[in-house]
């Protein structure tokens, strides 16, 4: 296997994996760009979504070898024939992810960029879709695997780019080589795009990472140790060295200094000049 592999890598598997790519990144990314106005429109109007999901639905249910061959007649051996079909097919994914994340924005949120002179395509733009952005991902993921693996059905109509290798490579010449080939280069390509869509959506969502987060929770906490340790009667001015957490020895309303803060390496009792030495 790996030695066919070296010898046609430059003739067929190359060209059948760009091939491959191709087809299967072109209905993902037209069925995101019809997927996102279909399902901005059906969270606006709520009566519409219900015909839009039965469609996208009934769409999907034809097999897809019928709908490669009725493209046939209007679109040839052409790669619009597997496009086509494929794009159809992942709106029935996309749409319900984009109506349920722009669903998931909440009422306040809304009512905040309003409030701050937001128009509606700016406060969708730059709020909800924003925040739509893990579950459309999430479907965007989904679609992506499942065009991947249906491209290959495509090469039974002269396209299908990996599938010409397990079909006509392999099946068809009893030769185990390709089939492998194909199979294993199908399922590397899907889990790549995967990859490729998980760092997108961490590249998209900062505020979404744990470092970010917790970097914030503990600058406040540090702040909120640094004012408790502020004197009490030092924050309103009175001079007394009186602290606001004083220990149960120490006497409220006397000119005894606090404890030291930590770190530092200061006497009990000691002055100002004897600290700074």
């Amino acid at each position: 296997m790996l030695t066919w592999t070296c010898d046609n890598f430059a003739t067929i598997v190359w060209p059948r994996l760009v091939e491959h790519t191709l087809l299967s990144y072109a209905p993902i990314l037209l069925g995101l760009a019809l997927a996102l106005p279909i399902g901005v429109a059906s969270a606006r109007w709520r009566r519409l979504y219900p015909p839009v999901l039965t469609g996208v639905n009934v769409l999907y249910a034809i097999p897809s070898i019928a709908l490669f061959f009725l493209m046939l007649p209007y679109t040839g051996f052409s790669l619009w024939t597997a496009i086509i079909p494929l794009t159809l097919y992942t709106l029935t994914i996309l749409v319900p992810n984009v109506v349920d994340g722009l669903n998931q924005v909440p009422d306040h949120v809304r009512q905040a960029a309003v409030a701050m002179g937001f128009g509606p395509l700016r406060r969708l733009l730059q709020v909800e879709l924003r925040i739509a952005i893990p579950v459309v991902i999430a479907g965007l993921r989904v679609a992506a695997v499942a065009t991947i693996s249906m491209v290959s059905v495509a090469s039974l109509v002269g396209l299908g780019g990996l599938g010409q290798l397990i079909l006509s490579e392999g099946f068809k010449r009893q030769f185990p080589a390709p089939i492998i080939v194909g199979v294993v280069l199908s399922v590397a390509l899907a889990f790549l795009t995967d990859a490729l869509l998980v760092l997108l959506q961490y590249l998209l969502t900062p505020w979404t990472r744990r470092g970010g987060s917790g970097e914030r929770g503990r600058r406040a906490a540090r702040g909120r140790t640094r004012i408790q340790q502020v004197p009490a009667d030092q924050a309103a001015g009175t001079g007394t060295a009186a602290v606001a957490a004083a220990p149960a020895g120490a006497g409220a309303g006397t000119d005894t200094p606090g404890p030291a803060a930590p770190g530092r390496d200061r006497p009990a009792g000691g002055t100002r000049g004897e600290e700074g030495r």
